[in-house]
């Protein structure tokens, strides 16, 4: 009887107390889901609707499947379409064969394999030409370049900007990479203008606009930055990780680091003096010839004044310099000539039209 009258006598307690022990309960079951749950991530959105990330590679055959599942994970559910293009610079392990297989797993991975090796810039020009993305992103296949900086890089690019690139500011390489790497870069700055401080870095983005108008070829990918400047785009740059190889060997040598050099005279022609070779030419043969009036003109003093010229070497260089200054001359005004024949207006990029 007495537990039945406690029983009744609970059931029976005032309503107002029941309301407030069902409000306390249903706040600690409150407090006990939000303790356990993940803190929400607002999803970011993005002013274009497709991703292309283009791999050059040669013999990665160990790094290609971390790579692909480090580039899904980054870019799950980002509200963005994606594909990977993987481009196969005639690599001679199983790097193509792995990429066959998930190719086969999941068909927004795609590949492009050469027959033998062709270069950077071949597989990047091959890569351009095939994305069907409106922003591409380009990385190494090393997994030196991490692959979350994709979204750094894309916030950056809708600031306003066409091309981003990565900057490796704590760089993960051997000690003489980084000396020559910032002595290149020093060069390339002081000599194009443009103030970045890592132009060879793989980690960049691109608008697809960017792409559809600069050729690559040779070992111009590394000034891809100065060409995209240079036609009128903006351009921008964020610092990157990097990180430390895990797998093969680096495909850096002493022989690059002199083709860069050279490639950097092609691009400084290239772009800036392509359609005024006279400004070129004609300025270096206007320097030797008037060089070398000087020189003839202090000797032809000196031979008025009684001093003997035959064995005067210099007489033979300022001779030489007016020589030298008058076909430089000529070869401007023959490419001036050139220039104005092919003369066509689709050279010329037009942002807009009305």
């Amino acid at each position: 009887m007495d537990n039945n009258k406690s029983k009744i006598t609970n059931y029976n307690e005032p309503v107002v107390n029941r309301d407030v022990n069902n409000k306390k309960e249903q706040y600690n079951r409150k407090r006990r889901y939000y303790k356990y749950r993940r803190p929400f991530k607002p999803i970011e959105k993005f002013s274009f609707k497709k991703l292309s990330v283009l791999v050059p590679l040669l013999d990665e055959e160990e790094s290609i499947k971390p790579l692909v599942s480090a580039i899904n994970n980054t870019l799950y559910n980002k509200r963005i379409q994606y594909e990977t293009i993987f481009i196969d610079d005639g690599s001679k392990d199983n790097s193509l064969k792995i990429i066959k297989e998930l190719n086969a797993q999941n068909k927004n991975i795609k590949y492009f394999s050469f027959q033998k090796n062709y270069g950077k810039s071949a597989a990047l020009q091959t890569g351009f030409t095939h994305a069907t993305g409106d922003v591409i992103v380009t990385m190494d296949a090393d997994l030196q370049d991490d692959p979350a900086e994709i979204i750094n890089l894309l916030k950056k690019l809708d600031e306003g900007f066409d091309l981003v690139s990565g900057w490796k500011k704590k760089r993960q390489d051997p000690f003489i990479k980084k000396i020559s790497s910032r002595f290149f870069n020093f060069i390339t700055r002081v000599l194009t203008g443009i103030k970045i401080h890592d132009f060879n870095c793989g980690l960049k983005a691109y608008k697809k606009d960017v792409v559809k108008n600069i050729k690559v070829y040779g070992e111009l990918h590394r000034y891809i930055p100065v060409l995209a400047k240079w036609q009128g785009y903006k351009v921008s740059e964020i610092i990157v990780k990097h990180h430390p190889r895990r797998y093969g060997k680096t495909k850096f040598g002493i022989s690059r680091f002199f083709k860069g050099f050279i490639d950097l005279i092609t691009v400084l022609f290239a772009t800036r003096y392509i359609k005024r070779p006279m400004h070129f030419f004609g300025f270096l043969g206007a320097f030797a010839f008037f060089i070398g009036i000087i020189v003839n003109g202090y000797l032809t003093y000196q031979w008025i004044i009684g001093v003997p010229l035959s064995n005067r070497p210099m007489l033979f260089l300022g001779i030489l310099l007016i020589i030298v200054g008058v076909q430089f001359f000529s070869i401007g005004l023959l490419g001036e000539i050139l220039v104005h024949n092919s003369m066509d207006e689709k050279e010329y990029l037009i942002k807009e039209k009305g």
